[in-house]
């Protein structure tokens, strides 16, 4: 199916994984139900089903013919699955001679009835023969559709044609279309677009009733979807275009073949020509026959159209009589000879098929006589006489179904013979030795079938003990298998509680063993059986039981094998026994232990914790209680360096799991050297705020304060701040904090931008912060300075000494002076300090 030129994009090809929506494959069926329909109903027959109907191929050849004006191969007429397949085949053959790449769909999945593959395919046929010929200006099939649909439509309010699917939600676009080519069918300016489903079904009702286009969507469908399916709506569509612009372009050829004709005087020359034809041929025809009168008529010699008028201006009315009685002569004359050639194909076609299904009829029974006749049956075993037996019923199958055809053929010959075919002797002559071959293929057959029964019955009695040994040693030898797969099985477990389990286990398979022995006597009984009976009656046997592969060596070795193999398994059993034992008693040493241990570690991290957010005690204090915790921890190493000995113990027995603790060596290793860092992390930070407290002159009482406030402020209690916590921390100490400030007071705090605030860090800013920051007395002498030793200060002297900024926002926040002794307008400085103490503006 490849050729240099494939119409299909990339885009429209059918892809084998596409996951269709459900609302989408809703849409597809209706619609491309709908378009086969208004093609099929031409061959007088239709489809119900999209992907049942077309499983067999017949309907899917006929749709193909029916759209593409061509003839496909003869169908198969079987019912069986391969005529189907062949059928499909055939007609996706024709599809891939059109230039359409077939992406991953196959016939076996048509015949299956697969609506993926069903709707793919019915898609590539409209896309080949309803879209791809579609040409507007230099823009073809679907882009070419798009471009008609949008220049029919331009002129209309509320429509804007963009795709296949939202631009068709409302109905005007369809509604638009209709009303374009024909406005008596529409009144557009009733339509509203807020009525979507009342547009679609108007357009759907009119397109039905007077364009012969059949409904193919549904409105609810299309409106409650969000995203119509593109394809449902380019089919029908597609409908309009053929609706319109083909009879467009009908009228405007025929027009122009009209004045054509007219001013060349074709017209006269083409009713020279059939006179010339009529003269020559002159066809045999009945009197009778419809055409006659034409043919005779005086229209052919009428002087209007021999007249020298036609190569100067004629009337219309003349033109038109002189043209239409043309066409009745042609049509008559042309309906004759369809008549003839009709009859001639109905006997050419009936030979052609004669000969047809007489070479396959032959093709099927070559060779078949010889078949019948042999006598391979006499050295066969019974399982390969009934072998013979069902391919020789399922030739019988075969043989009635070919039946019908050499009654078909015989059908054939007896209409060949009553329309007097000219070579009915040789037909008659070959349908005679078809049908007696057939009466003795019949004959062979039963002869067969009696000697295939006969020879079966002296088999059965044998047959019935093989097959009674192979329905016993069967399951008695896959017990021996599982017996023997058990008793060598590689057990691993972890606890005793486990070996017990299987110990268990064994002793009651050993339970089993007599009444398995027992089993195997009877089984063993059978063959000895058959080799009895044989040697009574002188039967030659193989050696082989065709119902088994098993031998009574074979059941008899396996048994021997089990036998060895139960005390072996005894002796493993009870070595993992004392070894399970053993990790058991190691489990509990190193449990004992590290419950002991786990809690305590937790307990130290725990008191570390608390000693480093007590604010009760000196700093000093502290470092002593902490250093004291530290000799602790150092002592307690004994008790871990032990448990490190324990856990290698457990190690080199692969014991990797403990019932009886919680905590492993790893926990209890993280724990540790998580304690001894933050017995050394905190012991560092009480140094360096004992540091910090004698280098900044900070007073006990001060660091106590910091102290509250950070572990106030430390919600998570793990010795840190989050930014949040920091800033809702500052905020309640006084400080008024935008964005920028902020940020600029985290990098200080947190240089390595951490993400965190330590307890460190919050002590270094606020001893800056306290050590930089004015206190109400300073401000206070300072403003005193400015005044003069007065007790109040002029608005003058403050724009005087101080900055403009500066003396404005002292200006406009210090209250009047109340005092006597103050001149008007005077200001009160000291109510402003003391207002004023903290604040980080000045």
């Amino acid at each position: 199916c490849d050729h240099e030129h494939q119409y299909m994009t990339p885009e429209d090809e059918w892809d084998r994984d596409l996951l269709l929506d459900p609302a989408w494959e809703k849409q597809q069926r209706k619609t491309f139900t709908a378009w086969c329909n208004s093609h099929l109903r031409k061959a007088g027959t239709q489809i119900e089903n999209i992907e049942d109907d077309f499983r067999n191929g017949l309907k899917l050849m006929l749709l193909l013919e029916v759209i593409s004006g061509e003839r496909l191969p003869k169908p198969d007429k079987g019912k069986m699955r391969f005529h189907k397949i062949a059928n499909v085949n055939k007609a996706l053959d024709f599809i891939c001679s059109k230039g359409v790449k077939l992406v991953s769909i196959g016939a076996e999945e048509i015949v299956d009835g697969n609506t993926k593959m069903t709707l793919g395919m019915i898609w590539t046929i409209i896309l080949r023969f309803a879209i791809q010929d579609i040409s507007v200006e230099e823009t073809s099939a679907k882009e070419g559709l798009l471009l008609w649909c949008q220049r029919k439509t331009a002129p209309y309010r509320n429509v804007n044609v963009q795709n296949f699917h939202i631009s068709w939600k409302d109905g005007l676009a369809l509604c638009a279309l209709i009303h374009r080519h024909r406005p008596d069918l529409i009144d557009y300016s009733k339509l509203k677009k807020d009525d979507p489903i009342g547009n679609l079904n108007t357009a759907f009702e009119v397109a039905e009733k007077y364009l012969d286009i059949p409904k193919m969507l549904d409105a609810e469908d299309i409106v409650n979807t969000p995203k119509p399916d593109e394809k449902a709506i380019m089919t029908y569509v597609s409908c309009f275009y053929h609706a319109f612009a083909g009879a467009e372009q009908v009228t405007h050829n025929f027009h122009c073949l009209c004045w054509s004709h007219i001013r060349n005087k074709a017209m006269q020359q083409k009713l020279e020509d059939f006179r010339d034809y009529r003269r020559v041929h002159k066809p045999p025809r009945p009197t009778n026959h419809p055409c006659s009168p034409l043919l005779s008529s005086p229209l052919l010699s009428s002087p209007l159209l021999s007249s020298p008028l036609l190569s100067s201006p004629l009337l219309p009315q003349d033109i038109a009589n002189a043209w239409k009685g043309l066409e009745q002569v042609e049509k008559g004359y042309e309906e004759w000879l369809l008549t003839e050639i009709r009859r001639l194909e109905r006997l050419d076609h009936l030979a052609e098929k004669f000969k047809q299904k007489c070479s396959l009829h032959q093709s099927w029974t070559s060779g078949k006589e010889e078949l019948l006749s042999m006598k391979d049956y006499e050295s066969a075993s019974l399982m390969e006489i009934r072998a013979l037996m069902r391919k020789h019923e399922a030739f019988e199958s075969d043989l009635a179904a070919h039946q019908d055809r050499v009654e078909q053929i015989a059908a054939i010959a007896q209409e060949l013979n009553e329309l007097d075919y000219h070579d009915a002797s040789s037909v008659n002559t070959r349908c005679q030795g078809i049908c007696d071959q057939w009466d003795n293929l019949g004959t062979l057959t039963q002869k067969r079938r009696d000697s295939l029964e006969r020879v079966e019955k002296l088999w059965e009695t044998i047959d019935q003990l093989y097959l009674e040994f192979a329905k016993r040693a069967a399951p008695f030898n896959n017990w021996m298998d599982g017996a023997m797969e058990d008793l060598q099985d590689m057990f691993i477990v972890h606890s005793t509680e486990e070996i017990h389990s299987l110990i268990t286990a064994h002793d009651q398979f050993k339970a089993t063993l007599p009444e398995a022995d027992k089993e195997r006597m009877a089984t063993m009984g059978i063959q000895s059986e058959i080799v009895k009976i044989a040697q009574t009656y002188g039967i030659k046997l193989s050696g082989v039981n065709p119902y088994t592969n098993l031998s009574p060596q074979d059941i008899t070795n396996k048994w021997e094998t089990v036998k060895h193999l139960v005390p072996l398994r005894d002796q493993m059993l009870q070595e993992e026994v004392a070894r399970q034992q053993a990790n058991e008693r190691l489990r509990r040493q190193f449990a004992a232990q590290a419950n002991i241990i786990g809690p305590w570690i937790q307990t130290k991290m725990e008191e570390i914790g608390h000693v480093s957010v007590d604010i009760a005690g000196s700093l000093e204090e502290q470092m002593n209680s902490l250093k004291q915790y530290e000799q602790n921890i150092i002592n307690y190493k004994c008790n871990i360096d032990k448990l490190e000995g324990d856990h290698q113990l457990s190690q080199e027995s692969l014991i990797f799991d403990n019932k009886h603790t919680n905590y492993t060596m790893e926990h209890i290793r993280v724990g540790w050297e998580q304690l001894l860092t933050t017995i050394a992390r905190t012991i560092n930070e009480v140094e360096n705020q004992i540091l910090t407290r004698d280098a900044k002159g900070i007073s006990q009482e001060q660091l106590n304060e910091f102290r509250a406030s950070f572990n106030h402020f430390d919600r998570k209690r793990n010795g840190m701040m989050d930014p949040d916590d920091f800033r809702a921390c500052l905020i309640s100490m006084g400080y008024d904090l935008g964005e920028v400030e902020f940020a600029r007071i985290m990098t200080l705090v947190d240089s390595n931008n951490t993400g965190v605030v330590t307890f460190q860090a919050f002590i270094d800013f606020m001893t800056r912060e306290t050590a930089e920051t004015d206190t109400a007395d300073q401000v206070m002498a300072s403003f005193k300075i400015l005044a003069s030793d007065k007790s109040y200060i002029t608005v003058d002297e403050l724009r005087r000494e101080l900055p403009p900024e500066q003396a404005e926002y002292c200006i406009s926040r210090m209250t009047r002076y109340i005092g006597a002794d103050g001149p008007a307008g005077a200001l009160d400085y000291i109510s402003f300090s003391s207002a004023l103490y903290g604040e980080s503006d000045l």
